[in-house]
């Protein structure tokens, strides 16, 4: 495997060079795990339904509340981990914002997968610090998301308690942006804007507008299924297409709220930039509490299928992860895709990348520019700092969601994973992957224009 170092400014021909398939090199600078199995304890004040998690991991299969009874597994592959849980995991840091002092902020993300098997995952926003040197991440408060003033529009899970903490089948949170006075928080079930104080407490539930309409999922609650024989309830997002990536204009005027699929028009058909899937990136005015009406498309490139994050650069241009659906090292793939095996990958991890893009007043309410992009599955570690994962002066990213993506400085960005546990097994194939986060060196790839 080549370094990216040999090819810096390599470019792939279709004909005429495509600017958003230029290739920029990414070096290893410093490399941090938290082990994928940690647990902490939910509130004190929480009621017990929440002191414990996964209890309901697969639908149709009754609740199973033996703590550790049920051995975890992803496909057929066994992970070395086991369910219920003692407690909330801290698994799914799903949205990261640097801070001036060194700190970062990041999220957890619903708990399991979906609304309707995270009942019991509490959602919780992270003030982390690193030591880059020893390679940890710690914790320095983890903040309990609540409602109760009863913002939500809808009953949530834990109505009736006093306490009444958020959980993963009231919101999805994905992406995260701290302001002066609390967080402003994309969910993906709506999808919603959210607002929270300080204190994590649901301050706003804004409803998602484009072109002047309603965006709802399948999950929004605005819907419900008929009778049989009656009309079927429309929505305009596929499911878990809300706002997996949400940035913020560097004044704090504009939020940049990135839909993770395109929406989808009344023929049934994907929005699409030059035959591209195109997913729409929609300001919302911070002070005004309400959408502008502008928006962007980000074209998806061959290959991709969804985003992982989207955090700004500076006025107008910003860094959007772009995955497919793959995980684990390619040389470990599957002879036969179609068959589940318990020794290799049935599809591998290909298209791990992140664009920098430029939305300006001139290309609003069309396609944004990508500009071009840095290769997560070929990253030069000339100096051997990966933890793990490094191999030949190559450190590789094979992991099915990379959802963290910021800039630290001028010349380095800091880049995680989102290791869904306790399902996702992608660095090794029968353990549970860890949350890594790495700084890369890609001054290059922030200059470009």
């Amino acid at each position: 495997m080549k370094s990216l170092f040999l090819a810096a400014l390599a470019t792939l021909a279709a004909g005429t060079a495509l600017a958003d398939e230029t290739v920029f090199p990414a070096r290893l600078a410093a490399h941090a795990i938290l082990p994928g199995n940690t647990i902490i304890a939910a509130p004190a004040d929480a009621p017990a339904y929440i002191q414990t998690s996964a209890k309901f991991l697969k639908l149709g299969v009754p609740r199973v509340d033996a703590v550790g009874s049920v051995a975890g597994m992803d496909g057929k592959r066994p992970t070395g981990l086991a369910t219920p849980f003692a407690g909330q995991p801290m698994q799914g840091f799903s949205g990261i914002k640097a801070m001036d002092d060194g700190t970062f902020w990041s999220l957890s993300d619903n708990g399991f997968g979906s609304k309707a098997n995270s009942s019991d995952a509490a959602l919780m926003i992270h003030h982390l610090a690193f030591d880059w040197d020893k390679g940890t991440v710690t914790p320095v408060t983890t903040i309990f998301l609540s409602d109760p003033d009863r913002i939500a529009p809808f009953p949530i899970v834990l109505e009736g308690s006093d306490s009444r903490y958020l959980t993963g089948a009231d919101f999805d949170i994905e992406s995260i942006q701290p302001v002066a006075d609390g967080f402003w928080i994309g969910d993906e079930l709506g999808p919603y804007v959210l607002k929270f104080n300080p204190e994590g407490q649901l301050q706003a539930v804004y409803d998602t507008l484009a072109d002047g309409k309603p965006v709802r999922s399948p999950d929004n609650p605005a819907l419900s299924l008929p009778n049989p024989g009656g009309k079927m309830p429309t929505y305009n997002l596929p499911r878990s297409g809300g706002y997996e990536g949400m940035a913020i204009s560097p004044d704090g005027a504009h939020l940049y709220a990135l839909l993770e699929k395109p929406l989808v028009g009344e023929d049934g058909k994907p929005e699409t930039v030059d035959g591209h899937e195109a997913l729409r990136v929609l300001e919302f005015d911070t002070a005004k509490a309400d959408w502008t009406g502008r928006f962007w498309f980000y074209p998806l490139s061959d290959g991709g299928t969804n985003i992982g994050d989207f955090n700004m650069i500076d006025a107008t241009t910003g860094l959007i992860i772009e995955r497919d659906g793959g995980e684990g090292d390619p040389a470990l793939a599957c002879a036969d895709s179609s068959k589940d095996a318990t020794d290799c990958f049935a599809h591998p991890a290909l298209h791990k990348r992140i664009y920098k893009i430029e939305m300006t007043d001139e290309n609003a309410n069309g396609a944004a520019r990508k500009i071009g992009y840095i290769d997560l599955m070929n990253i030069a570690d000339p100096d051997g700092l990966a933890r793990q994962g490094g191999a030949d002066g190559i450190y590789t990213m094979p992991f099915v969601t990379i959802e963290n993506v910021d800039v630290i400085d001028p010349t380095h960005i800091i880049v995680g994973n989102d290791n869904n546990l306790p399902f996702s097994a992608g660095r090794k194939l029968d353990a549970v992957d860890n949350n890594e986060f790495v700084i890369l060196d890609v001054a290059d790839f922030l200059n470009a224009k």
